[in-house]
């Protein structure tokens, strides 16, 4: 499964966004995910991924993340 695939169904399952809306363009901000809706997201991205997010910062679109996250798994 391509990474911004995972994404969209964990904001679906665990904050209900519809993933229609998550495109690898969209801001968090735009999507209503707040800095603690952003660490649950990462945790639940560590758990599935098996990855180890460490501190990232400037993560502010969804396309920063499956950046991040390839980079990890590269």
């Amino acid at each position: 499964m391509e990474t911004i695939e995972v994404i969209r169904t964990i904001l679906k399952d665990n904050l209900h966004i519809d993933p229609t809306k998550v495109t690898e363009d969209a801001t968090f901000e735009t999507l209503g995910i707040d800095s603690l809706d952003l660490v649950e997201l990462i945790v639940a991205l560590e758990d599935q991924l098996g990855i180890d997010f460490g501190e990232p910062e400037g993560l502010e679109t969804v396309s920063d993340v499956v950046a991040y996250i390839d980079k990890l798994q590269s």
